[in-house]
């Protein structure tokens, strides 16, 4: 197992390190209730240095990765973030990913370059995947993951705690963008405002060797704002509660983005991508099953795997998804149906054992349902 950078510091906090994509992560320091509801109501501190980041730049670089992704990156100015995802040949997604458009000015004239970043999990497989693609074309591809940390500030008071330590303007950072500055006396460092929790806040980009530096300056500034450090426990019931898709889970190689809500960040328009044609195909024909979100009527929680059943006991579909979700104190979920069950508002049944346990399906995100 990999320990990141951060390691000793949080066992000094107390964390229960468990093992995630080849990484030991703190899952939590004190419980997921109380870092949930930390990052929704205040601020909360990740360690997501396990996240994998890539430079393409070059001549070619965008071709490449109009061709890879399925976003339109051609209307990336510099200073944007975009989200994606790398579809397969088969109409699947190998990944899902963030684009950042960097400045060009180390690049020679023509050239432009951009920052990805990757699961942890799918490091090698996208790599292996881009290097693949990349063929003959004018391009440089680096993983910059071994010497990158990431840390992410997450809500309503993350500007407040960041502000102490920074001259940049986060307020006036508009979201899905960023800019580099000085963070804790440390230069040249990325703050981004595009967010995994729905509660607004920051991601900090620095050399690996100068994250300690970042993390317990930031410890230190939002003690007065309530911080608490956070683990990958209440990451994933933050990002579950705005239906936020996670890789493994929700969408997978056999997955269309069409199919998991995700047809904003397929632009049928922009020309030939990888896939593209299955997916004109899919729009044009309609899918047959959708991923929706559901809120249970009991307590009982949906696990990964469990079966979707309708009124007439006929399965439907799976859960990828669930948990208890902490703002709403009642079990919520995620999973695919037929597209004939997943209209707001339609009764399903999850089943949990021998038992049939109803649901009903709620639009995203779950905290702004009534």
């Amino acid at each position: 197992m990999i320990n990141t950078i951060l390691f000793d510091n949080h066992v000094k906090l107390g964390a229960k390190m468990v093992p995630f994509a080849g990484y030991n992560m703190p899952v939590s320091y004190t419980s997921i209730i109380e870092e949930h509801l930390a990052v929704r109501n205040a601020v909360g501190l990740f360690d997501v240095s396990h996240m994998g980041e890539f430079i393409v730049k070059g001549k070619d670089a965008e071709e490449f990765l109009q061709r890879v992704t399925s976003n339109d990156v051609n209307k990336l100015e510099i200073g944007q973030v975009q989200y994606s995802c790398f579809p397969n040949l088969n109409g699947g997604i190998i990944d899902d990913l963030l684009v950042y458009r960097l400045d060009e000015t180390r690049c020679s004239d023509g050239e432009k370059a951009y920052m990805l970043v990757v699961n942890a999990s799918n490091i090698e497989k996208d790599w292996n995947w881009l290097e693949e693609q990349k063929g003959s074309m004018e391009l440089s591809l680096e993983d910059i993951s071994e010497k990158t940390g990431l840390i992410a500030l997450q809500g309503p008071k993350a500007a407040s705690v960041l502000g102490k330590l920074t001259t940049m303007e986060l307020n006036k950072m508009v979201y899905y963008h960023f800019e580099k500055g000085t963070v804790a006396g440390i230069s040249n460092v990325l703050v981004s405002a595009t967010g995994y929790t729905g509660a607004g806040g920051f991601e900090i980009y620095a050399k690996n060797e100068d994250l300690i530096k970042i993390w317990e300056a930031l410890i230190e500034a939002g003690q007065e704002y309530g911080l608490k450090p956070s683990g990958l426990g209440c990451r994933d019931t933050l990002r579950l509660e705005m239906r936020f898709c996670l890789y493994g889970n929700d969408i997978d190689d056999t997955t269309s983005p069409l199919e998991a809500g995700l047809g904003w960040i397929t632009k049928l328009d922009k020309g030939p991508f990888n896939s593209s044609d299955i997916f004109m195909e899919q729009k044009a024909q309609k899918v047959t099953k959708k991923l929706v979100g559901f809120v249970m009527e009991d307590r009982r929680v949906p696990r990964k795997g469990y079966p979707i059943y309708d009124e007439s006991d006929s399965e439907i579909g799976v859960v990828t998804s669930g948990t208890l979700s902490p703002s709403l104190d009642t079990p919520i979920g995620m999973g695919y149906v037929k597209s004939s069950q997943a209209k707001k508002g339609t009764s399903i049944w999850i089943g949990i054992g021998e038992k049939r346990m109803k649901a009903k399906v709620v639009n995203p995100p779950f905290i702004n349902e009534e």
